[in-house]
C-alpha cells in the first residue's frame, strides 16, 4: 500500500545501511556501503573527514533505489539513528572546522580547571571528585579548546554525527534527545540542556548557543531539503522523525521494551540494556542514556572493546577458518561455531576477564585483561570459547548490577549485533545467564528500532507496545542447559566475580612501573 514503508538510514562504525521497512518490521531491501572507521594521525586518535559520512549516506540512499521492488513513492517517512559520541565542529557556513572526533578516539585533556564551588565541595564529600576528574579529561570539547582554540573560536555549532547529518537532510540544527551521547552539558534525567546552574557547564565549559535544538523520539525534526533530496535520491518534503542512538534503536528494535527483557548487544562495546521509565543511576553518576521511546531511560553497562575482541582473535589466529570458509561458500560463523564446540563448557577452567580497555568505574580505570588457568590441555578452542564466556560472564555481572539496582528480575534476554548470529554464542550466553536467549527476526536490530520510531511518530502505531507487538518477533531462542548452567555458576561466583579483585594491586602495580596507562 502506498506510503507504508519506512526509510531508516542506520550509520554505524563500520558501514552505513539504508534500510527499507515495511510496518510488520519486515526487511524489504538494504543497501550497504563500508566505510573507513577512522584514521589515526597521532597514537590513540580517532578521526574522521565528516564529509565522508555524509557521502556514504547518499550512496547507500542512491544504492537503495536500484534494489528490485523499492518505490519511492511508497516511502511515508525517514529516521536516522548512528553512532554515539561522535562530534564535529561548524563554522558559521555549516562547514567543519576539523576531522571528526570519532567515538573511539583515546585522547585525553590532563589538569582541565576542575568543578568549583558547591558542587566542587559535594564532589570532594561524596568521593566523586576522581570521576568528574576523568569525564572532563575524556571529553573532546575540552581537549579542542586547549588545544585548537583558533578552531573553538570559530565553532558556530558542535554537533554529534546524527545532529551533522540532520542538519545535512533537513538543513536545520536540531538533534533527537534519544541521541545526546556524549561528554557534553545534557541533563539526563529531564532529558534537555543542563539548568544554568548544573555542574557539567563548568566541566565541559562551552556556550549553549553552540548546540542545536533538541526534540523528542517520534517527533519530526524536518522535511528532506531539496538539496538533501537531490544528492540522497530521498524525495524532497518527506518528513524526518526523530529515533535515537544506534545503541537504544537496537534495544526496541529487539523488543525488548519490558525492564524484565534485558537486550545484549554483541557489538564492538558489548553491552547490556533495560528499559525503564524510572531515572536510576545503575554505577553512581554515570548516567543512564535517553531511551529510543520519549521519557524513557536506556539503562546500560558496556564492556569495552566487547566482540573487537572476537574480531581481534579472528584475524589473529583465525586464517585457517576464513579460508576454509571462502573455499567452501560457507559462513565463516559456521566454522567458528566449530571451533567452540572442540572445547568443554568452562573451557576446563581456562578463564577470561575481557577488561582488554578499562572503564571509568567498572571496572576502574587501572583495570586490564586478563587470562587464568592455562594448563597443557589447553588449544586455541579453548581460548576462543573463553573470549565468549568472558564477555558473557562480564555482561551477566552488569544484569546482576541492574537488578540490584532497580529491583526488578530479569526473566528473558534478546540479543543483538554482530555476535548474534553464532549459535555458540547464543548458547553459552542462554547457559551463563540461565535465561532463555533469542534474537531478532531481522539482523538490522538498530535500523528496525529507528522504523518503529517513525512508524510511532507518523501514527501508524497508537504507542510503542502496539509497535513493538507489531513489529518484531523472535526468530529462534536458545533455552539454557542445566547442566552447563550448574558448571557456569560456580565459575562464576567462585573465579570469574574474585579475578578483579585479586588482581587490582597488581594492575596498579604494572601502571606505575610501566605508566601504561598514563595517569593525568
Amino acid at each position: 500500500m502506498a506510503g507504508e514503508h519506512l526509510l531508516a538510514i542506520d550509520h554505524g562504525t563500520q558501514s552505513v545501511r539504508a534500510l527499507l521497512f515495511d510496518l510488520q518490521g519486515e526487511l524489504l531491501a538494504k543497501y550497504r556501503v563500508p566505510i573507513e572507521a577512522y584514521y589515526s594521525t597521532q597514537p590513540g586518535w580517532a578521526e574522521q573527514d565528516p564529509n565522508l559520512f555524509w557521502n556514504a549516506v547518499c550512496e547507500a540512499c542512491q544504492g537503495l533505489w536500484q534494489q528490485p521492488g523499492v518505490r519511492k513513492e511508497a516511502i511515508a517517512g525517514v529516521a536516522l539513528t548512528t553512532q554515539r559520541s561522535t562530534l564535529i565542529n561548524l563554522d558559521a557556513q555549516g562547514q567543519p572546522l576539523r576531522p571528526a572526533i570519532v567515538w573511539l578516539d583515546q585522547r585525553r585533556t590532563p589538569g582541565v580547571k576542575p568543578v568549583g564551588g558547591l558542587w566542587g565541595l559535594l564532589f570532594d564529600i561524596s568521593g566523586m571528585r576522581n570521576t568528574v576528574n576523568y569525564l572532563q579529561a575524556e571529553a573532546e570539547g575540552n581537549w579542542v579548546q586547549r588545544y585548537q582554540p583558533e578552531i573553538w573560536q570559530k565553532t558556530h555549532k558542535y554537533l554529534l554525527l546524527s545532529g551533522y547529518l540532520t542538519y545535512r537532510l533537513v538543513g536545520s540544527y536540531v538533534d533527537s534527545v534519544g541521541c545526546q551521547v556524549a561528554y557534553i552539558p545534557f541533563d539526563y534525567k529531564k532529558q534537555r540542556w543542563s539548568a544554568k546552574s548544573d555542574w557539567k557547564w563548568q566541566a565541559v565549559p562551552m556556550p549553549l548557543e553552540v548546540l542545536p535544538d533538541l526534540v523528542d523520539p517520534t517527533e519530526t525534526l524536518g522535511v528532506i531539503s531539496k538539496e538533501a533530496a537531490e544528492a540522497t535520491g530521498i524525495p524532497a518534503g518527506l518528513p524526518l522523525i526523530a529515533a535515537a542512538a544506534d545503541k537504544a534503536c537496537e534495544v526496541i528494535g529487539a523488543g525488548c521494551v519490558d525492564p524484565q527483557i534485558a537486550c545484549l548487544s554483541f557489538g564492538t562495546t558489548a553491552t547490556i540494556n533495560t528499559t525503564q521509565t524510572r531515572y536510576i543511576e545503575t554505577i553512581p553518576l554515570i548516567p543512564p542514556y535517553p531511551s529510543a521511546i520519549p521519557k524513557a531511560y536506556s539503562n546500560e553497562i558496556q564492556v569495552y572493546r566487547g566482540y573487537w575482541m572476537v574480531s581481534w582473535f579472528k584475524r589473529e589466529f583465525g586464517q585457517n577458518e576464513e579460508r576454509l570458509a571462502q573455499n567452501l561458500g560457507v559462513d565463516t560463523e559456521e566454522l567458528f561455531d566449530d571451533l567452540v564446540a572442540m572445547a568443554p563448557p568452562g573451557a576446563q577452567g581456562l578463564t577470561l576477564q575481557p577488561y582488554w580497555s578499562p572503564g571509568l568505574k567498572v571496572p576502574g580505570p587501572e583495570a586490564k585483561g586478563a587470562v587464568i588457568g592455562f594448563g597443557d590441555v589447553h588449544t586455541r578452542s579453548h581460548f576462543y570459547r573463553a573470549i565468549l564466556e568472558g564477555l558473557a560472564y562480564a555482561l551477566r555481572e552488569g544484569a546482576d548490577r541492574t537488578i540490584r539496582r532497580t529491583g526488578q528480575p530479569i526473566k528473558e534476554v534478546r540479543i543483538a549485533g554482530g555476535g548474534s548470529q553464532s549459535k555458540a554464542a547464543m548458547q553459552l550466553t542462554a547457559d551463563i545467564f540461565g535465561l532463555p536467549a533469542s534474537r531478532p527476526h531481522v539482523y538490522e536490530a538498530s535500523g528496525l528500532g529507528a522504523a518503529i520510531d517513525a512508524a510511532v511518530g507518523l501514527g501508524f502505531y497508537a504507542n510503542f507496545n502496539d509497535a513493538v507487538a507489531g513489529m518484531t518477533r523472535v526468530a529462534d531462542t536458545f533455552e539454557p542447559k542445566p547442566e552447563n548452567h550448574r558448571l557456569y555458576d560456580q565459575l562464576y561466583k567462585e573465579v570469574y566475580l574474585k579475578m578483579y579483585d585479586r588482581l587490582k594491586p597488581l594492575y596498579s602495580a604494572i601502571a606505575r612501573i610501566t605508566g601504561y596507562p598514563p595517569k593525568d
